[in-house]
């Protein structure tokens, strides 16, 4: 994903509100449920997601392959 796109994309997700969950999804395979709109920073290409158990995750623009809306959770 280009650096640019990256960061405009993950900005979206967090500033929507309400606040929907997201799925980051890498080129590994692996996947990333954001459950918080600030459970993600992003700057310069390179983002940090911190998990609620408070364990950091770095990436990069180049290691996610898309950003996916959620659906809304019924409470």
């Amino acid at each position: 994903m280009e650096s640019a796109t990256f960061e405009k994309t993950l900005q979206a997700y967090q500033r929507q509100r309400p606040f929907r969950q997201y799925s980051l999804r890498f080129v590994s395979g692996d996947e990333i449920k954001v459950d918080h709109p600030e459970a993600v920073v992003v700057r310069a290409g390179v983002g940090v997601y911190i998990s609620p158990e408070g364990a950091p995750t770095l990436f990069d623009h180049e290691s996610v392959s898309e950003v996916v809306g959620l659906p809304r959770i019924q409470r």
